[in-house]
Protein backbone atom coordinates (compact mmCIF):
# COMPACT_ATOMS: atom_id res chain seq x y z
CA UNK A 1 0.00 0.00 0.00
CA UNK A 2 1.18 3.36 -0.64
CA UNK A 3 1.90 6.01 1.85
CA UNK A 4 0.41 9.32 0.51
CA UNK A 5 3.12 11.69 0.22
CA UNK A 6 2.75 15.87 0.39
CA UNK A 7 4.43 18.15 -1.84
CA UNK A 8 5.16 21.89 -1.06
CA UNK A 9 2.49 23.59 0.38
CA UNK A 10 0.38 25.98 -1.89
CA UNK A 11 -1.13 28.77 -0.85
CA UNK A 12 -4.57 29.15 -3.18
CA UNK A 13 -7.24 27.76 -1.21
CA UNK A 14 -8.90 24.71 -0.46
CA UNK A 15 -8.54 23.09 -4.43
CA UNK A 16 -4.44 23.15 -3.57
CA UNK A 17 -5.39 21.21 -0.45
CA UNK A 18 -7.49 18.83 -2.80
CA UNK A 19 -4.43 18.55 -5.18
CA UNK A 20 -1.83 18.21 -2.75
CA UNK A 21 -3.70 15.31 -0.91
CA UNK A 22 -4.58 13.65 -4.21
CA UNK A 23 -1.42 14.05 -6.20
CA UNK A 24 0.29 10.78 -4.87
CA UNK A 25 -2.62 8.61 -5.32
CA UNK A 26 -3.56 6.20 -7.34
CA UNK A 27 -7.38 4.75 -7.44
CA UNK A 28 -6.20 1.84 -5.85
CA UNK A 29 -4.96 4.09 -2.51
CA UNK A 30 -9.16 4.70 -1.95
CA UNK A 31 -10.87 2.21 -0.20
CA UNK A 32 -13.52 0.22 -2.49
CA UNK A 33 -16.72 -1.62 -1.52
CA UNK A 34 -17.53 0.67 1.51
CA UNK A 35 -19.70 3.03 -0.24
CA UNK A 36 -22.67 0.18 -0.28
CA UNK A 37 -22.71 0.25 3.95
CA UNK A 38 -22.19 3.65 4.07
CA UNK A 39 -25.25 3.99 2.13
CA UNK A 40 -27.47 1.40 3.91
CA UNK A 41 -26.44 3.01 7.60
CA UNK A 42 -27.22 6.18 6.01
CA UNK A 43 -30.82 5.37 5.12
CA UNK A 44 -31.56 3.07 8.34
CA UNK A 45 -30.24 6.22 10.29
CA UNK A 46 -32.44 8.70 8.73
CA UNK A 47 -35.88 6.70 8.21
CA UNK A 48 -35.38 5.68 12.32
CA UNK A 49 -34.55 8.74 13.27
CA UNK A 50 -37.54 10.04 11.54
CA UNK A 51 -39.73 6.79 12.81
CA UNK A 52 -38.83 8.13 15.74
CA UNK A 53 -40.07 11.63 15.72
CA UNK A 54 -43.47 10.27 14.14
CA UNK A 55 -44.42 8.12 17.27
CA UNK A 56 -42.84 9.86 20.07
CA UNK A 57 -42.56 13.72 18.23
CA UNK A 58 -38.68 13.36 19.66
CA UNK A 59 -37.23 16.51 17.78
CA UNK A 60 -33.95 14.87 18.86
CA UNK A 61 -34.29 11.42 17.51
CA UNK A 62 -35.19 13.05 13.58
CA UNK A 63 -32.34 15.53 14.31
CA UNK A 64 -29.75 13.20 15.40
CA UNK A 65 -30.98 10.51 12.83
CA UNK A 66 -30.75 13.31 10.12
CA UNK A 67 -27.06 14.35 10.87
CA UNK A 68 -25.85 11.08 11.61
CA UNK A 69 -27.62 9.68 8.48
CA UNK A 70 -26.24 12.58 6.27
CA UNK A 71 -22.51 11.67 7.71
CA UNK A 72 -22.94 8.52 6.33
CA UNK A 73 -24.62 9.81 3.20
CA UNK A 74 -21.77 11.81 2.10
CA UNK A 75 -18.78 9.30 3.23
CA UNK A 76 -20.60 6.85 0.80
CA UNK A 77 -20.62 9.31 -1.91
CA UNK A 78 -17.14 10.61 -1.31
CA UNK A 79 -16.09 6.92 -0.98
CA UNK A 80 -17.84 5.82 -4.25
CA UNK A 81 -16.38 8.69 -6.03
CA UNK A 82 -13.10 8.20 -4.70
CA UNK A 83 -12.37 11.55 -3.27
CA UNK A 84 -10.89 11.90 0.07
CA UNK A 85 -11.69 11.79 3.38
CA UNK A 86 -15.01 9.72 2.64
CA UNK A 87 -13.33 6.80 4.69
CA UNK A 88 -12.90 9.69 7.70
CA UNK A 89 -16.44 10.71 7.47
CA UNK A 90 -18.33 7.07 7.96
CA UNK A 91 -16.21 6.14 10.65
CA UNK A 92 -17.06 9.38 12.26
CA UNK A 93 -20.65 8.81 12.05
CA UNK A 94 -20.36 5.74 13.62
CA UNK A 95 -18.37 6.97 16.32
CA UNK A 96 -20.93 9.72 17.09
CA UNK A 97 -23.43 6.79 16.38
CA UNK A 98 -21.81 4.75 19.29
CA UNK A 99 -21.13 7.23 21.11
CA UNK A 100 -24.75 8.26 21.81
CA UNK A 101 -26.62 4.51 21.43
CA UNK A 102 -24.14 2.42 23.11
CA UNK A 103 -24.72 4.26 26.85
CA UNK A 104 -27.81 4.04 26.36
CA UNK A 105 -28.48 0.22 25.36
CA UNK A 106 -26.46 -0.68 28.27
CA UNK A 107 -28.40 1.50 30.81
CA UNK A 108 -32.09 0.85 29.42
CA UNK A 109 -31.45 -2.50 27.68
CA UNK A 110 -34.52 -1.62 25.14
CA UNK A 111 -34.67 -2.66 21.22
CA UNK A 112 -34.05 1.08 19.48
CA UNK A 113 -31.11 1.82 21.21
CA UNK A 114 -29.77 -1.81 21.60
CA UNK A 115 -30.13 -2.34 17.58
CA UNK A 116 -28.39 1.25 16.82
CA UNK A 117 -25.28 -0.13 19.17
CA UNK A 118 -25.50 -2.49 16.57
CA UNK A 119 -25.09 -0.79 13.28
CA UNK A 120 -22.71 1.26 15.48
CA UNK A 121 -20.36 -1.38 16.04
CA UNK A 122 -20.53 -2.75 12.72
CA UNK A 123 -19.87 0.95 11.27
CA UNK A 124 -17.26 0.90 13.56
CA UNK A 125 -15.48 -2.20 12.64
CA UNK A 126 -16.22 -1.98 8.95
CA UNK A 127 -14.98 1.47 8.60
CA UNK A 128 -12.57 1.59 11.28
CA UNK A 129 -10.41 -1.99 9.71
CA UNK A 130 -10.80 0.35 6.38
CA UNK A 131 -8.90 2.99 7.99
CA UNK A 132 -6.14 1.47 9.60
CA UNK A 133 -5.59 -0.41 6.62
CA UNK A 134 -4.62 3.34 5.19
CA UNK A 135 -1.65 3.80 7.70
Amino acid sequence: MTKWKLGAPHLSGLGSFRQLWTASMDAADFPRGLEFPAYVLSALTAVGGTIGYVKTKSVPSVAAGTAVGLLYGLGGYRLQNGQPLGLELALLASVVLGGASIPRAIRLRKPVPVMLSLFATYGLITFGDAFRRTL
